[in-house]
């Protein structure tokens, strides 16, 4: 068993343009001040140039002593923008240019390239910055087909993994020379969204030991599926940890595909730490148990309760639902020295 470490918080979602949430500063003050203990960092440029990462320790070693000054560490960095732009099927070429830079706007190649070259800076930063483990999406070239109407011709689906791992496998293999895990989150919209589509991809890389889960089991309480037996499944692949709450509430006019309703008028929506319907005990209680080493970092995406109550919430959450991983057992004390004999005298066999 392995105690997990925080609290930790995840910055994507708190960074704005004003104080303190418009700097790397000002986050890492705000975050310690709160009784954060680590931060998962979003690669944005305003936050940290990857490309320079990549190329200098001393840039990484400024870079990761700025954080340590404010008593925090960083969990890991995170590529969910880039990495979803290294598969984008057409349909969604327009949406998705507003995470490409300028002069990948109106260029799908050009974007995956940018895309692919990035989350490859991030594996040789996470290396030079001392991380284990990096989280992103991966992406996807099959979701407009998850419904199955029209029919999808046979062979699609196949064909839809192996392009998805022709494109990540260079990568991989460049995250595994830098000794980096790469952490998919499990999300809808992905074509690794659930168990069985991680099982395709992995079978698809041919089991590549970078393939990883960043596990957030907000999205499997949407999905209606079982995610405590999830980590039974799959915990030696569990890397990283999004602690982030949800709820599922069908009526007799929405139920999982929302009606293309805002999120706050969805069946399935975000919510804060111990607003949902999360069994946080138990994943605490499974993650511990299975010994994943992982940082518990929170998530906020919530559709009611504002971004500063659910962080301040989010420290005493978290700590709250930390085992502290025991080295012995209750009844060591009854415990006794056996020999082969005496096993067999309490077993009536002398």
């Amino acid at each position: 068993m392995k105690t997990i470490k925080g609290p930790a918080v995840f910055l994507a979602q708190f960074m704005d343009d004003k104080a303190p949430f418009n700097s790397l500063d000002g986050l890492c003050q705000w975050a310690s001040a709160l009784g954060y203990k680590g931060i998962q960092i979003p690669t944005d440029l305003s936050l940290i140039d990857l490309a320079k990462a990549a190329e200098s320790q001393t840039y990484c070693d400024e870079f990761k002593g700025k954080i340590n000054s404010y008593g925090l560490e960083i969990t890991e960095l995170s590529t969910h923008l880039q990495g979803q732009l290294v598969a984008v099927h057409p349909a969604y070429d327009a949406m998705f240019d507003n995470f490409a830079p300028e002069h990948c706007k109106g260029k799908p190649k050009a974007r995956t390239e940018w895309a692919i070259q990035q989350v490859k800076d991030a594996a040789t930063a996470s290396r030079r910055l001392g991380l284990k483990a990096h989280g992103t999406f991966s992406g996807s070239l099959l979701w407009h087909t998850m419904h199955p109407w029209p029919q999808r011709p046979d062979g699609l689906v196949e064909m839809g993994f192996e392009e998805l791992a022709k494109r990540w496998i260079p990568i991989l293999n460049h995250f595994d020379e830098q000794g980096v895990d790469v952490c998919y989150e499990v999300h809808p919209g992905e074509d690794i969204h659930d168990g069985v589509t991680f099982e395709r991809f992995l079978e698809a890389t041919n089991n590549h030991k970078r393939v990883n889960i960043l596990y957030d089991p907000s999205h499997f309480v949407l999905q209606q599926l079982d995610y405590i037996e999830y980590i039974d499944h799959y915990h030696e692949f569990i890397k990283a940890f999004h602690v982030k709450d949800s709820e599922f509430n069908p009526t007799g006019k929405k139920g999982a595909f929302g009606g293309y309703g805002d999120w706050r008028d969805r069946a399935g929506r975000y919510r804060s730490l111990g607003d949902g319907q999360v069994d946080f005990k138990t994943i605490f209680t499974k993650l511990t148990k299975y010994g994943c080493d992982v940082w518990a970092v929170m998530e906020w995406e919530c559709c009611i309760k504002s971004p500063e109550q659910g962080a301040r919430e989010g420290v005493k959450f978290i700590t709250d639902h930390i085992i502290e991983a025991t080295e012995k057992r209750f009844d060591d004390f009854a415990g006794s020295e056996a020999d082969d004999a005496h096993l067999r005298k309490i077993l009536g066999l002398n």
